[in-house]
């Protein structure tokens, strides 16, 4: 399955070579969810787009979109995803202990965390059906109505990344190995 290019900036098709420009100079490599994208000028633009507005425009702050994006790749299974994400969250400031809460698919102790995790994988699990008691259990998390449509941006763009990563499998990059996850994960790295 893995015969699909992990494009860089210099291999990406033209259309993709600017979004892997800003990535390699933020990150320090091109991560391959991204490259995967490149492919795809059409997915790698729209995720880069949504990306965009979902950091910028959202009202989540670093850790929360972590915890909800750690949240997404556990529940979708996406080991490549998870292992970013670790690093991501860890960069952010996500407290370790809910970083290995998530990567087990436990709640966090953290409330406001545990209600933004719970929303998260309650979208996935009942495909956008939610039910009273899960808003309720957002909302008394303190998040609002309004954020309630934010977290489905943030599957949304999960989805884009965990998809193309769990088609492909790609290699996890130096320094994302060390957060190495796997399905049925129990204990810390």
């Amino acid at each position: 399955m893995n015969s699909y290019q992990i494009h860089s900036a210099d291999t990406a098709p033209e259309t993709a070579k600017e979004p892997l420009t800003v990535l390699q100079a933020a990150f320090g490599f091109v991560p391959a969810a991204a490259g995967l994208m490149a492919n795809s000028p059409a997915l790698l633009s729209t995720f880069f787009s949504a990306f965009g507005h979902f950091r910028a425009g959202g009202t989540f702050g670093p850790e929360e979109r972590q915890v909800l994006l750690l949240s997404n790749a556990v529940a979708n299974g996406s080991e490549w995803a998870v292992a970013f994400h670790t690093l991501e969250a860890l960069a952010d400031g996500v407290e370790p202990a809910v970083i290995e809460a998530l990567r087990r698919g436990d709640l966090p102790a953290d409330p406001r965390m545990a209600a933004l995790s719970a929303l998260t994988r309650a979208f996935i699990d009942k495909r956008g059906r939610l039910d009273e008691a899960d808003v309720a259990a957002f909302a008394a998390g303190g998040f609002t109505e309004e954020q309630l449509f934010e977290v489905i941006t943030g599957v949304a763009i999960s989805a884009m990344t965990n998809y193309t990563v769990n088609v492909v499998r790609p290699p996890l990059e130096a320094a994302v190995q060390p957060h190495a996850w796997t399905k049925g994960y129990s204990n810390g790295v």
